[in-house]
This record gives C-alpha cells, structure tokens and sequence, in this order.
C-alpha cells in the first residue's frame, strides 16, 4: 500500500506566500485593467493563485505551472522592454526566484511523487528550461545598450587651436565671474590635465567654511557655490552669505566677511548662495596703466554679492572690509521701492551679472505662495556707488529710469533667479527669465509681463531697454522658466561665425540664438500641443517652440515605461501612472487625481546651465529625466496658507482658484516610477547641432536603501566645467564623486569620492604663483535633495612637478 502523501510546514508556507504574492497581483491587476491598462498583472495573479494552491497541496505539477508563468512572463518582458536590463530585472525578479526556489532539492523533494505512469521529472524539466531561458534572456540584456549614445569628437574639432579673445575681460589663468566670465561658458582654457595625465589628480587641499545648517533653516539650504580666482585669490560665498578669501596654493583663508543676514524668517524657501561677482577699476587697463581714480579709490577692487535677506553688498576684495562708499554703509537694500517687503519673500540666491559700469541684479521670489510677492524687477547698479542705473520691471517694460522713492515696482511681476551673461561689446545683458508666480495656474497674469515669462531677455547694459526676446514657453504653467545662465559662444557655421546665445531650458530643448538680433539660430518651429480641459479660468497655448536642437525623449513615456524594484511596486506605478492625465510634456494639471508632469519642475537642464567649448566648438550637458505629479487643489477644499518652506508638498498658491499639490513620481517603496537612467553627461557638436556622445552617469550608492553602486545614471543639480586640456568635469551627481570625463567620447577617466553631496559646478584655474592647474569643488550637499551636508571645498591637482602630457 502507498502510504499518503503529506506535504510538510516548508510547502505549506512557501504556498501561503505564492497565494499572498497572488492576491496582490490580482487585487492590483483588475484595478489597472479597469483603468485601460495591460492585463499582465491580473492574469499573473490568477496565475500565482493556482501555483500558490499546488505548492500548499504539495503537488509536483505546481513546478510546471511555475515554468508556464515565468517563460509566459519573460515573452511578455522582452515585447515591451527587449533586452533593457534594467527593465526585465524588475518584470522578473520575483517569479525567477520563486522558480529557483521550487528547484532546489530540499523543496523540490518534498513534493509529491509523481502518479503512476507520469513523467517524475516533467515539471522539473521544463522550470529548468524556464529559468535557463530567463538567465540567456538575462545575460543577451547585460551586453545590450539602448540608452547611451557612443560616439567621437570629429578630429577636426579636436585639433582646433585657440584664436582671438575667448572670454573678453579674464586673465588666461583665472576665473573671474560665475561661468569663468561674462560669457557663461564655463571653458577654463588651462591644459596641464588631459586625458593622459588625469589619473594622477590628486587632492591638494581642502577648506571648511564652518558655516552649517541652522535650527530655523528651512529644508532646501543648499552650497551651490562655485568661487572664483582672481586678484590672486579665491572668493567664495555660503548659504548665509558669508564671503570668503582663501589662498589658491593651499586654501588656507585669507579674510571673511559676515554680513550677518537675519536668520528669524520662517517663510525663508531656499537658504542657497551660488556665487559672489567681482569688479575692477583696472579691469581692461594694461597693468601699467591705472585708472586715474584707484589709488584714492575706497576698494578699488571689490566683491559685489547678494544676500539671502534682500540685499547686495560690496566688500574690498584685498581686505575683507565693506565698502562704505557703495549704498548706505556698503549695502544696497532690494527692497526699496517694492510694495511687498516681508523678509525672507525676496531671495537673490544669484550673484549678479558685472560689466566695468554696471552690476546686474535678479532675484528668486516665493514660488508658489501667493499673487502678491515681490515685483521681478531687474536692476542696474554703479557698482562704485551702488546708485541705481536703471530699473526694468517685466510689468512696466518701458519704464526703465530709476523709480523715484514712493513708485514701487508691479508687485509677482515676471523675475529671473538664475545668472544673467554679458556682451559688453555688443552692450547687451541676457537674462534667463522664469515666471510669474504661482506656476501653475496663471488665469490672471500679468499681461504686459507674460511674453516675458520663460524667455531669453536681451535689454541694453546702458539703459536697461529690451532690445529683443525670445520665449521658449508660452503661457508657461509648468515651471519651465530658465534656470541656467545662458552662455554665449561664436558658432562656426557655413556663412562665418555667428556670435549666438545658447539657452538649456527645463524642457530639455535648447534654443541658440544670435544674440545680435534674437533671431535663430537653430530652428524651433511652433506645433501643436494639449489644449482640451484647462483649469477652469486658466487658458492654454495652442503651440509651443520646439528647438531642433534637443533632449526631450523621442517619445511620450508610457505605461510600460513604469519601474520599481519587483513587479508588485512596478503595478503600483503603472496604476498611478494611468490614474493620472498625461498627454506629453505639455499636459495640463488637473485637479482629482491630477497628472503626471515629465519633464518635472527640476528640469531635464536645471541651474547648471552647459560648459561650452569655444575652441573644439562643444556644448557638453548633463541632463536628468525625472517627473513629477501636480494636483490642482480647489480653493475651497483646502486649508494651505503661509510659507511652506519649500517647493514640494503642498503650495498655497492664494490669490487663484487652485492650491497646486507637487511630488516626486516615485513608488510606495520611494523608487522612481520612470525607468531608468535618470541622468547623463552628453556632447554636441556645435557645427552641425548634432549629439556627438551621450552616456549614462552615476550610481545608486548614496541615494538606495542599501549602498550598491547600481550603475543607473542619477540625477545631477549643479552644472559642468570643460578644460583647454579636452577633460571636462561633473561633481553634481546623487553620489558623492567629482568625476572626469574625455571630451572626445564622454568615457570617465578619473573620479574621487567626497565627503557629502557635490551639488555645485566645479571650476578650473592656473595659480600664479606656483603655475598648477586646479580643480576646486563645493561638497555641501543639499537640503532637498537629501544629500549629505557639509561645508567643504575641495581642490584636486597634479603632483607638483608632473609634465604636461597630450593624448
């Protein structure tokens, strides 16, 4: 007699868990297929089901039933993803481990015996066949590359040699603006490192500024810093405004300056300070021949910069000491003639933009808060006197002479928060324009002020008079306003050099224009885009400029363009993904559910605008692609109100219908819902306008919940430097490494781990004194982003001694 077959507590509980993963599937399943979506999940959970019930029974035939579902499971995979690793991994994962567990011998053994006549290795045989063609499918995916772009720098451009003045204005050896000068290029022309000698960089000193994050600091501080090198010395500034000095050789400081901000404003959204600026009476003399002016001249060399509180002052860059000519006591209060004065409303978190006669001054408002934050007015400074020039209010664009004390400027008027570029040649300021707050309702602009939101502004140095503009977003209710300076760059083309403006746009287009005129460039005809269904009282575009030059994604994501680490977190995303309006980057916000906003409000190009090098004629990029979702909240069913202290969760918004509701797209296990890579460094070839190199960038090791350098390509905030040597530099990543990358094919060639978060661009100079070419970076992290924070600055060089080597 057979005795019967018992299936012991191991089956049992290994089919409780098979039944559980079922159920889920199932429950997620019919909630996705209702909503239009792929019926996979609903028929794996039934399918699950049965495999859960054999297994708790015991019975062999559960191994068969288990290789259907996964053999079923890996052609549905590579039909919607082909071989992306990194998309099969999640599709798969679970079911190839639940196979292999079945297989192994102190599970499978304990399965009943076969019936008389049966095949006893039936089942078996064809899980093995299963996973086999799993791990096959697995293996042709990690040889597989759908992302990267692999590409040469033409050797033309490669051997290009320098001609004329690049950067007008800054000693071959310094760095003397925020983008190395008034061009924004971020080229530092100094060679000593190159592709054959980088690997020998070394660190040669590091700082701490002492300055840390407050009890009373909102979430989002930030060392977004990039310092300067000129007069000798290296300037840099913190997120409370403290300018330093240090020596360039060996970073020990020199002097520092405390303006003492008021730290007690709650409503204090961002505590960031990116840079300082720098003037000279002697700037453009023959060292030999001083300004009459500067020897009884109080700071005949000065750091003008901005401060968190509203103000801009000027300290004597040999000194340290304020400079009590310039404004009242060498401050200059921003808020003079605005209606709207709350502290901590008005944030210049950008230096301004330095020509001999003028500074140029913007300033971050409260995103998101109300109708009523301070005016967007820009403004013209004498940098000796700190009187004011001229004055252009995006409310009143004709109106540029100095308000008289009692006019105030239109209150939520257009504003600019990131660095403007200068041509002092041509006498022209361009400044990247952001919008008018709140962002994404905007039934009730400004009229005057609208075609200037998210637009490249050229006024006239002089007189603060448009000469042209162009919008890269009409009617923006996005965010997609122009965060990165704009760099200016003379394109090499079949008619001649063309002296052009080049703007990285949020949107991932990047429009280049000739800054002469404002006409373009590259071509960016108008097409249609969403229209049906806006916020009630709000209107939308028809079309909107999209430039030929970009790195939107070829196609609108899609349900099966949903991540997580299993498929459980991966049906969650596709069920939030479809519950959610989504039509293409141009996708109005809705209230209800809301929608799926891609490119988010971080941008595919953020502040860290592009390094352009004008020799070899490359713009070198490190895009993100992360989305986000945004829900319109009526008026009536909410309680928001005051500052939130930062740009996520919910913003008030009051003075509109519509508080906005705005958060990462991530899953229930906090992993993005996109799939992967969510970052890249990329080059392109101005002469022709095509990508030339495109590769992802990073790992998971600081930003997972375990730390696994998973080689996903992460999000970088902060921007690139490109060197004279063809080696460019990235330090903005989620984790913590300066890299260096050739600029003929992208391939990295050196990195060195910093102590937290590198959320800033690296700059490059040459010391005068022992002639070595630096590398310096801020590793403070950021706030929001979850970085770690610190306060240091840290400079990389070549051993003392090394020859210069070419590739």
């Amino acid at each position: 007699m057979i005795p019967s077959f018992r299936p012991g507590p191991l089956l049992k509980v290994t089919g409780v868990i098979f039944v559980l993963f079922g159920l889920a599937l199932l429950g997620g399943g019919i909630w996705l297929a209702t909503l239009g979506g792929s019926w996979y999940y609903l028929l794996a959970g039934i399918g699950m089901l049965i495999a859960g019930v054999l297994v708790f029974k015991g019975k062999r035939s559960a191994q068969a039933f288990m290789a259907l579902l996964l053999l079923a499971t890996l052609i549905w995979s590579v039909i919607e993803v082909k071989f992306d690793w990194w998309q099969l991994l999640p599709r798969l994962d679970i079911w190839f481990a639940a196979a292999v567990w079945l297989l192994l011998p102190f599970v499978s053994r304990r399965l009943a015996p076969p019936a008389a006549g049966k095949q006893p290795q039936a089942g078996k045989t064809a899980l093995c066949a299963a996973v086999a063609l799993t791990v096959i499918a697995g293996v042709i995916a990690l040889f597989q590359d759908y992302h990267d772009l692999h590409g040469e720098v033409p050797a033309e451009n490669m051997a290009a040699t320098a001609s004329g003045d690049l950067a007008p204005g800054v000693e071959h050896n310094d760095w003397s603006a925020y983008g190395r000068s008034g061009y924004g290029d971020r080229y530092a022309p100094a060679a000593q490192i190159t592709p054959a000698n980088i690997s020998g960089l070394k660190e040669a000193w590091t700082y701490h500024t002492g300055d840390f994050k407050g009890p009373n600091d909102p979430g989002e501080i930030a060392n977004e810093v990039t310092p300067l090198k000129v007069n000798d010395m290296l300037y840099l500034c913190t997120p409370h405004n403290i300018v330093i000095a240090l020596n360039p050789d060996t970073g020990k400081e020199i002097w520092r300056h405390d303006p003492k901000i008021n730290r007690d404003a709650a409503s204090y959204q961002h505590m960031i300070c990116r840079g300082v600026a720098y003037w000279d009476v002697n700037a453009g003399r023959a060292k030999n021949n001083p300004a009459p002016e500067a020897a009884s001249m109080e700071c005949p060399r000065r750091i003008l910069a901005p401060t968190m509180d509203g103000t801009m002052i000027a300290v004597n860059a040999d000194t340290g000491e304020s400079c009590k000519s310039f404004g009242n006591n060498g401050v200059v209060n921003l808020y003079k003639n605005m209606a709207m004065i709350k502290r901590g409303f008005l944030m210049p978190t950008s230096p301004p933009a330095v020509a001999q006669n003028v500074a140029v001054i913007a300033a971050s408002v409260t995103d998101n808060h109300s109708t009523q934050e301070p005016s967007g007015v820009i403004r013209g400074y004498d940098p000796v006197t700190g009187k004011l020039l001229w004055n252009w209010d995006p409310a009143t664009p004709e109106d540029t002479k100095p308000f008289p004390e009692g006019k105030n400027y239109t209150n939520n008027s257009p504003n600019s928060w990131g660095v403007a570029s200068i041509d002092e040649k041509l006498g022209m300021v361009y400044i990247p324009m952001g919008n008018e707050t709140p962002d994404t309702w905007g039934g009730n602009r400004n009229k005057n002020g609208e075609k200037f939101n998210s637009a490249i502004v050229a006024l006239d140095l002089a007189t603060g008079k448009v000469r042209w503009v162009y919008q890269t977003v009409h009617h923006d209710i996005w965010d997609m306003d122009i965060g990165g300076q704009p760099s200016l760059v003379d394109i090499d083309t079949p008619k001649g050099k063309v002296p052009s403006v080049v703007a990285t746009t949020k949107r991932g287009d990047i429009y280049v224009i000739d800054r002469r005129d404002g006409s373009l460039v590259v071509p960016a005809p108008e097409k249609p885009v969403p229209t049906s269904n806006p916020a009630a009282g709000d209107t939308l575009s028809p079309t909107q400029p999209f430039s030929a030059l970009t790195f939107l994604p070829e196609r609108n994501i899609s349900e099966a363009d949903m991540w997580g680490t299993t498929p459980f977190d991966q049906l969650a995303c596709r069920i939030i993904f479809k519950e959610r309006r989504y039509e293409g980057p141009f996708t109005p916000q809705t209230a209800g559910k809301g929608a799926v906003i891609s490119p988010g409000p971080l941008g595919i190009f953020e502040w860290g605008g592009a390094a352009i090098d004008p020799v070899r004629q490359l713009l070198i990029v490190n895009p993100d692609y992360m989305g986000f979702l945004e829900k319109l909240v009526p008026r009536a069913e909410t309680t928001a109100k005051g500052g939130t202290g930062g740009e996520m969760g919910l913003q008030p918004q009051t003075g509109v219908p519509f508080a906005v509701e705005i958060k990462a797209f991530l899953s229930p296990l906090g992993f993005p819902c996109q799939a992967p890579p969510w970052g890249y460094v990329a080059a392109v070839d101005l002469r022709t306008m095509k990508k030339v190199w495109m590769h992802k960038n990073g790992t998971t090791r600081d930003s997972g919940p375990v730390p696994i350098p998973l080689p996903l390509g992460v999000p970088s905030l902060g921007g690139m430097v490109t060197t004279g040597g063809g080696v460019t530099f990235l330090s903005s990543t989620l984790d913590y490494y300066i890299r260096g990358y050739d600029v003929s094919n992208g391939k990295v060639l050196w990195k060195a781990r910093l102590p937290a978060g590198g959320q800033a661009t690296p700059m490059s100079y040459v010391s005068n004194k022992s002639g070595r070419q630096f590398v310096v970076v801020m590793a403070g992290g950021h706030g929001s982003l979850g970085t770690k924070m610190s306060d240091t600055l840290i400079a990389y060089a070549l051993p003392e001694g090394t020859a210069v080597t070419k590739k």
